[in-house]
């Protein structure tokens, strides 16, 4: 297992990340990225999990449930 963390400049940087990204690679973004225009309804469409980080409960939540799930399907 290993975390990719990426620091984008720009919204199209997003597009740049989804090439280089593993295969069976969960991504996590934050939730202000949903709201992107096309760029957010992409990050959606492609499965990404988004973390409310104004709401640290929810996020614990999240994060916590995608762990569980990842590990039931042995993914990264």
């Amino acid at each position: 297992p290993f975390v990719i963390v990426c620091n984008h400049q720009a919204s199209l940087d997003l597009m740049g990340m989804v090439e280089v990204i593993p295969e069976r690679c969960v991504p996590i973004a934050k939730r202000e990225l949903l709201y992107l225009g096309t760029v957010g309804w992409a990050c959606w469409l492609s499965g990404m999990i988004f973390i409310d980080r104004h709401r640290r409960d929810a996020a614990i939540e999240v994060i916590s449930h995608t762990a569980s799930t990842m590990w039931q399907e042995n993914v990264r």
